[in-house]
């Protein structure tokens, strides 16, 4: 089957949805499918048979697109469909797959072309929208509608947490979806590229790690300030991977101001492949995400590890954990410290939370599953047996 994916993100690049596409094509890369995929000029290009990569043009003045809605992805987008069109002229294709905003891309195409439209729903555009520009909540009607008409105009949707899928049910039958979870990312063979954490940041008793970016909803400050109101006789290090400079320079200025560079490190990025090494290294992981729905990537990861999970008590969280395989608290400082507190002083409730989410991840969030899900989604779009 030859199909057209959109991927309006720099790619590839190791980030949230980039990752997803990845994986996305790798799977119908390896199904036997061909995959043509329109995505930005930045990002270097994989390989996998069947895989084909076309760019948009070189844009001088659009350098590092960020996350989110900006005015950098708008320009994007509109070279994105243009390049489209010029590859619709060519060849044909029986279904297009388009994630995120291109979705409006592929219900505009479609007047003039046959095919079957899948929208890879990873976030609702209304609400990022709103989060990001509160003054958008006066239009959040139109912005409804807007979703509403994408979801309804679709062959099939694949979104990916359940909160999603709430939103889509309200306009199309259950028939029409199938929730595609994330999973756990894929161990390199880099273990001799990691470093002992306890060895060099001389860390003593329990650790505990966070990974991911460390923009605001993240929830960095509230876990900076958890960290603070540990009680002294126990003993905890928290070490941190991600982020940019400008954000690593924020919070170790407030955890100096606080008292705490001694148990508090910031490593920076490392690459994805080590991800698994460092995260087997960790006594406690944590996600003190502020706010949001959908559920982060890395928590996929963090079951897949066997260890402890403390987590705020959000929808992005709840929606795939609950208290039997992860510690969950309020989004406050004094809860988190709370949490830790009780996972540090005992060792049998770490033990078992880990295994719980181990568990749990290789009954609903395994590599076999995803596969199983997204073929059986293509095969009820096309008609294949």
């Amino acid at each position: 089957m030859n199909i057209l994916l959109l991927a309006p993100q720099p790619f590839y690049m190791e980030r949230g949805t980039p990752i997803a596409v990845k994986l996305l094509v790798e799977t119908l890369c390896g199904a036997g499918n061909h995959v043509d995929l329109i995505t930005y000029h930045e990002g270097y290009d994989i390989s996998f048979p069947g895989l084909e990569i076309f760019r948009i043009r070189q844009l001088p003045f659009i350098e590092n697109v960020p996350i989110g809605f900006s005015w950098q992805k708008l320009v994007c987008d509109l070279f994105l469909t243009i390049k489209m069109l010029e590859m619709m002229k060519n060849k044909s294709y029986q279904v297009v797959h388009a994630v995120e905003e291109t979705i409006f891309i592929g219900l505009l195409v479609r007047h003039f072309y046959k095919f079957k439209l899948i929208y890879d729903m990873d976030s609702s555009m209304a609400d990022q929208l709103i989060e990001k520009y509160p003054f958008l909540r006066f239009f959040n009607k139109l912005l409804d509608k807007a979703e509403s008409w994408a979801v309804r105009g679709s062959d099939f949707i694949i979104p990916v947490c359940q909160n999603l899928a709430d939103k889509v049910i309200n306009y199309v039958p259950e028939n029409k979806l199938c929730i595609l979870h994330d999973i756990p990312f894929k161990s390199g063979n880099d273990f001799f590229q990691v470093e002992n954490l306890r060895n060099s940041l001389k860390i003593n008793g329990c650790f505990a790690l966070y990974v991911g970016n460390l923009e605001h909803y993240q929830g960095i400050d509230l876990l900076i300030e958890g960290m603070a109101n540990i009680p002294a006789e126990y003993q905890l290090n928290l070490v941190i991977i991600g982020g940019i400079n400008s954000h690593i320079n924020k919070y170790a200025s407030m955890v100096k101001r606080m008292g705490l560079s001694e148990k508090v490190h910031f490593l920076g990025p490392r690459p994805l492949s080590t991800l698994s090494f460092y995260l087997d290294q960790a006594d406690i992981l944590v996600s003190p995400r502020a706010k949001g729905e959908n559920t982060p990537m890395k928590i996929y990861s963090y079951l897949a590890s066997g260890k402890p999970i403390l987590a705020t008590r959000i929808k992005s969280h709840t929606q795939i954990m609950d208290t039997s395989c992860a510690m969950l608290v309020n989004p406050t400082p004094d809860s988190i410290a709370k949490g830790f507190t009780s996972l540090i002083r005992d060792p049998y409730l770490r033990l078992r939370l880990g295994q719980a989410g181990k568990d749990l991840v290789g009954k609903k969030y395994s590599p076999e599953v995803y596969r199983k899900k997204l073929l059986n989604s293509y095969a009820r779009v096309t008609g294949a047996t």
